[in-house]
């Protein structure tokens, strides 16, 4: 694990109230896997959208039977978040995520249906695997969908070019994506930054959107569509595979002539059937501490990941 993750190694669970429901995540830090730890951007990413949650396009009015797929899905907050506003969510991430993630499904589903006034407008959530460029993974989930979102699934250069062919291979021609980032490296961030806006047209979530508790100057909350050559490329794509589709639905009713006309005649001799069976606008401040000299969770979880990022650059001689 990086020596400035945000939970301790000693926290196997963690609370976390959004839009009235009481969840809670299993999470397992002293796991050799990234994914099976809470990371800040998800809870930035999820009372972000509580925010916003009242109107506009991240209502329920607007997100209600939304198809979505969370990349990297980890714990699986950012994608209940989603949930909750009434979308139907596919959670992925790799094979040795899934029994953790799966958990959190289980228990959190639970709650929420048991919550009459929250299970109306709870959509669904699956779970799948999806380990990034793979096809067979990708066809299984059926895209297109209306939203990708993401959250701290970016740390390590040789991951950009993966997770942007899997975006390409999961959109519609009006996805759009969302992705939460942690910055903790600067040469990372700027590959990907470069990349979004090379593909993608890309704006940054101003801190004033932002739950007034649930931000940190080193988390960004980006929202992007593909930009114009590369949507037509994706109704390219859909167009071909629709004529495929149609294709072989032509295709298929030409053999169900025959065989219906191979069944008369198989009938009459042998008495036999056959059958044929898609630039951050404003800063936010770092929070100070409080009068009463007590620190939230949330708090003391930023000031801890500040210090143990602080003691990662002190060398001892």
């Amino acid at each position: 694990m990086e020596p400035d993750r945000l939970n301790s190694p000693s926290t196997f669970t963690m609370d976390l109230e959004v839009m009235g429901n009481e969840l809670q995540f299993v999470q397992d830090p002293n796991s050799k896997h990234l994914g099976t730890t809470v990371w800040d951007a998800s809870l930035v990413f999820a009372k972000f959208l509580e925010k916003n949650s009242r109107r506009g396009k991240f209502s329920p009015e607007k997100l209600k039977g939304k198809r979505v797929i969370e990349l990297g899905a980890g714990c699986g907050v950012a994608g209940f978040g989603m949930a909750l506003l009434g979308c139907d969510v596919v959670m992925t991430d790799q094979v040795e995520v899934l029994p953790l993630l799966m958990r959190n499904v289980e228990r959190n589903t639970s709650r929420i249906t048991q919550k009459n006034s929250a299970s109306e407008s709870f959509g669904s959530v699956q779970v799948a695997e999806l380990s990034w460029g793979n096809e067979d993974h990708i066809r299984a989930v059926d895209p297109p969908f209306n939203y990708i979102i993401g959250t701290d699934i970016v740390y390590k250069e040789d991951l950009l070019e993966p997770l942007l062919q899997t975006i390409f291979a999961l959109s519609g021609p009006k996805t759009a994506i969302l992705l939460g980032y942690e910055i903790r490296s600067t040469s990372v961030h700027e590959q990907m930054v470069e990349m979004w806006k090379r593909h993608f047209e890309v704006k940054l979530v101003p801190n004033s959107k932002m739950d007034s508790t649930y931000q940190h100057p080193s988390i960004q909350l980006f929202i992007m569509r593909l930009k114009p050559p590369y949507a037509e490329k994706i109704v390219e794509r859909t167009d071909q595979e629709l004529d495929e589709v149609e294709t072989a639905e032509n295709t298929a009713r030409v053999v169900d002539e025959k065989v219906d006309t191979n069944e008369v005649r198989s009938s009459e001799e042998k008495g036999k059937n056959c059958s044929l069976s898609a630039n951050v606008e404003e800063n936010c401040e770092p929070v100070p501490l409080p009068q009463n000299g007590k620190l939230t969770d949330w708090e003391a979880r930023r000031y801890g990941s500040m210090a143990a990022r602080l003691l990662h650059d002190v060398k001892i001689t």
